[in-house]
């Protein structure tokens, strides 16, 4: 079983290799390729003689990140099974709509969710059973831990496995409507490893994820690719700054993957200025563009050199990268297309544009997902007829094949008939020095339709008003490109992933 059973054929090679560490535990546990391999058998034993898993069966999980995620996750790719991560921040009817969708034959929960979990179970009757991994289940629940304790960790393996068969589903944060399912097969992974390690990793690297593990960014970014390759990834359970600063120092960390909100925070950490960050080979950004100061910062004060990449939970996620050199010179750009990836602007009419004209990203290669589970009107709507991958990403790209993301078509707004890009609006706000986060969006007004409204938190000891702010955009940008108001907030809502959730900031100013 050369597909699937990704445990067992790394512990052939380094058995005895450290493979991960959960520091959500305390102390913490740590596992070498053989432990991991040993859980993952015990868990798919259980899986395939008690619950009766079959290829392409479902299990869901809704849990904080730690060793039991990646025990989920191994034991269903070594049954051909499949493992639907669900959103922990969902209301529980939110969650039901999505077992709906993938109807999971089993269903794991934390305890900051056993409540959630009793509500979808008495509405989905084809969850025949329920693992609980800590503190106290509900009704007819089984404890996570003590069935590995109980099971045997005999192989398991199915060779009927390919690598068009989906391991995972990821769920997309859609705006409307349910979240659509990303299928996650064998093929994207190895495609997307091989990207990883072109671009990116080494043998022994070791990181710290701070992602959660339904996110693309938590579970495919950098910790399947590095447990393929065999070094070593510490999990967090949520992103606290000052524990991510202490964990980097304290396992050696050779990369670090996270979104500029998460780096602004850990510059105002009360560990900053003491953080020995120096095992670090670089850092790895995305999500939005990192504001030069922020670079300029970790560079001067702890020697940290930045890559900036750009990834999307149905491809790759791995897709561009910027080397720490172009860091600077290139502020602002995702870089260049990964090794097995194509890319293209293009006009409404799919035609591709020359440099420096914004269209829209199209993708193709072969770590692509294949498609939406269940859902073939989304796939089809999302491929077009050449196998281009439709992103919803506006962009554009130079002369030397340096890619920009301008928006997203769902943020861009109009204001007196001209197209408005808000992150070309923040990239300006985060050029003033009082400026730790911001973001823009478009609220409606009775002469242009759509004016900017901007949503900015201050450094602390620092300050700026409101007209102190559009003074310095006035400034930079175009008149019909600058805010026609600013909000001094104590803070931004952030997702789960270290993003700014704009929809909650429209829901707040638009309604």
């Amino acid at each position: 079983m050369y597909i699937g059973d990704y445990l067992g054929r790394r512990t052939i090679y380094s058995p005895d290799q450290l493979a991960v560490v959960d520091a959500g535990k305390s102390p913490h546990w740590a596992f070498t390729y053989r432990e991991l391999n040993q859980r993952a058998n015990q868990l798919a034993g259980w899986l395939r003689h008690t619950a009766h898993l079959q290829k392409g069966d479902v299990v869901g999980i809704v849990a904080r990140d730690g060793i039991e995620f990646l025990d989920a996750f191994f034991a269903c790719a070594k049954l051909g099974a499949i493992l639907a991560c669900y959103n922990w921040r969902l209301h529980w009817r939110e969650l039901l709509g999505v077992a709906q969708n993938s109807h999971p034959k089993v269903l794991i929960f934390s305890a900051d969710f056993a409540e959630a979990a009793r509500c979808v179970q008495a509405e989905a009757p084809f969850i025949a059973y329920t693992l609980h991994l800590d503190g106290q289940g509900i009704e007819g629940s089984q404890h996570f831990e003590s069935i590995l304790q109980a099971a045997p960790d005999d192989p398991i393996t199915t060779e009927a496995v390919e690598a068009e068969d989906t391991v995972c589903l990821l769920y997309t944060g859609g705006t409307t409507g349910l979240p659509k399912a990303a299928q996650v097969t064998h093929r994207m992974i190895g495609w997307n490893t091989l990207n990883t390690i072109i671009h990116d990793i080494r043998h022994g690297d070791v990181t710290v994820n701070v992602f959660p593990m339904f996110h693309t960014g938590g579970l495919l970014v950098y910790t399947m690719p590095l447990l393929i390759l065999g070094g070593t990834v510490v999990l967090t359970q949520r992103f606290d700054p000052a524990q991510v600063l202490t964990l980097i120092e304290q396992y050696r960390a050779t990369f670090f993957g996270g979104v500029p909100t998460m780096y602004q925070m850990l510059t105002t950490a009360p560990n900053w200025q003491s953080a020995d960050l120096s095992s670090l080979r670089f850092c790895t950004s995305g999500g939005a563009p990192l504001p030069v100061p922020l670079v300029e910062k970790f560079q001067t004060e702890k020697g940290v050199q930045f890559k900036q990449g750009f990834g999307m939970t149905e491809f790759g996620p791995g897709i561009f990268a910027l080397a720490p050199e172009d860091a600077i010179r290139k502020a602002g750009s995702i870089g260049r297309p990964n090794f097995f990836v194509d890319a293209r602007v293009v006009d409404e009419y799919n035609q591709p544009l020359p440099p420096h004209q914004i269209g829209e990203l199209v993708l193709k290669g072969p770590s692509m997902s294949s498609g939406y589970y269940h859902n073939p009107e989304a796939t089809e709507a999302a491929v077009d007829g050449e196998g281009w991958f439709h992103t919803g990403d506006l962009a554009r790209y130079d002369e030397e094949w340096y890619f920009y993301i301008v928006d997203r078509k769902k943020d861009m707004f109009i204001s007196g008939g001209e197209n408005v890009y808000p992150a070309e609006i923040e990239q300006s706000l985060y050029q003033h020095p009082a400026v730790q986060m911001c973001a823009v969006i478009g609220v409606p007004d009775p002469k242009w339709g759509e004016v900017g409204k901007a949503c900015v938190v201050l450094k602390p000891g620092l300050s700026a008003s409101p007209e102190e702010l559009i003074a310095h955009l006035n400034a930079h940008l175009a008149r019909y490109k600058v805010p026609r108001s600013v909000e001094i907030m104590e803070s931004l809502p952030i997702s789960a992933a270290g993003k700014i959730l704009k929809r909650e900031l429209r829901q707040k100013f638009v309604g």
